[in-house]
């Protein structure tokens, strides 16, 4: 072996790590994905785009100011490989990478440019619990490092366990999340823009039942933020 090489290198030389879209063995400096899947991310830049697909999602729900998600959910794809191995997988060093990658596209953007403070969209106690960590935690914390926005997690609560949205349909997903979430903190969010964010948005509905107690305080707004954005 190389006595040259680095201990970065030599770790993984030893302890092989695979790319989380394809599966093969990273090389360089590349990190939880390879050059090839980094290069077929289904980008949607929507942070730049208004009236886009997930705003007008949304807004059939709610009244947000503007809405993204950074890539497009596919089924079988390298966009559902990352969004499992964030979400049931525990892979938060690629959530935060994810998280990293959201925040530049808001900062590249002109339509999130007075957003007071982020929400991560609240786990209720028992699955965060049985999980260990919230995965909209992870995108936010991701996010804050390149968008300076301070992260606030007190003031919303989830306080109904709902079954997964998978396989429901539109009516079912939104009767499913009906009064899930609770402001416990208003005053963390009085007069505030308040930029709610999530893993997927397929419907909206969980967003949009966690946006509502918000929208109901005086003078807030909300804007909303996704990785992915799947097609319905």
């Amino acid at each position: 072996m190389n006595p040259a090489l680095s201990l970065r290198e030599l770790f993984r030389f030893l302890f092989p790590t695979q790319c989380v879209g394809c599966g093969n063995v990273l090389v360089g400096s590349e990190l939880q994905l390879c050059a090839k899947c980094l290069m077929a991310l289904p980008t949607t830049n929507y942070a730049v785009i208004a009236g886009n697909e997930a705003e007008c999602r949304l807004r059939q729900l709610i009244p947000v100011e503007a809405a993204m998600a950074l890539l497009h959910f596919r089924q079988g794809e390298v966009s559902q490989h990352i969004v499992h191995a964030v979400k049931y997988h525990g892979n938060s060093e690629l959530g935060f990478m994810m998280g990293r990658q959201m925040g530049i596209a808001l900062q590249h953007s002109d339509r999130f440019t007075d957003i007071d403070l982020m929400v991560p969209v609240p786990l209720h106690f028992t699955r965060r619990l049985q999980r260990g960590y919230n995965q909209s935690r992870l995108l936010c914390e991701g996010i804050a490092q390149v968008f300076r926005c301070p992260v606030e997690s007190r003031a919303i609560r989830r306080v109904r366990r709902t079954e997964t949205q998978t396989h429901k349909s539109h009516i079912e997903r939104i009767a499913n999340v009906e009064g899930a979430f609770r402001v416990v903190r208003p005053d963390l969010l009085e007069g505030r823009h308040v930029l709610i964010v999530d893993d997927v948005m397929t419907t909206g509905a969980t967003i949009a039942s966690c946006a509502r107690p918000v929208l109901e305080l005086p003078g807030t707004r909300v804007s909303v933020a996704t990785l992915t954005v799947a097609g319905i």
